[in-house]
């Protein structure tokens, strides 16, 4: 893949300007594919994509959880965790409006509002992970520490496996 390919995005320009090593990974995106797309466009476990979800707690404060491709998020877990009564998924144009990243193209790095970020705890134990890079079908291969460092997230075990 050539240089000139690698989408230029907030994300992108965050983890030049922090000197994270990444990997650009682009693929076919396909509408509500999610990570299984991803993970088979890429021949990678599911495991080692992660999801970056924007959800809000019952008084719609908004933030992001970082999940493992293959798992759920326990939302009444994490409510617990982070002492909310409940916590849910927000509508695309709120994680839109929220993050300045199109649904399916989301990455927790460079969003436009400062939000709280979120963890699954066996994330850190990973060599290398999949994160979304800011554009639909496009991925960045990283270290967790270097996400860990940028991203600074509290970390939660709220996953669940999925179906």
């Amino acid at each position: 893949m050539g240089k000139d390919k690698t989408p230029v995005t907030p994300a992108t320009r965050l983890l030049k300007q922090a000197k994270i090593d990444y990997t650009p990974h682009l693929y076919n995106y396909e509408e509500r594919g999610g990570t299984t797309v991803s993970a088979r466009e890429l021949q990678v476990e599911e495991y080692f994509v992660i999801k970056t979800l924007v959800m809000e707690d019952e008084k719609s404060n908004p933030l992001i959880v970082l999940m493992h491709g293959d798992r759920e998020v326990s939302t009444k877990a994490l409510a617990r965790a982070i002492s909310v009564k409940t916590v849910s998924p927000c509508t695309t144009e709120t994680a839109r409006k929220q993050t300045g990243y199109q649904v399916g193209g989301t990455s927790p790095f460079a969003t436009r509002k400062t939000l709280p970020v979120y963890m699954e705890k066996t994330i850190q134990d990973l060599q290398t992970i999949y994160i979304n890079g800011g554009k639909r079908g496009f991925l960045v291969e990283m270290s967790p520490r270097d996400m860990i460092n940028i991203l600074t997230p509290t970390v939660v075990e709220v996953g669940i496996k999925s179906d």
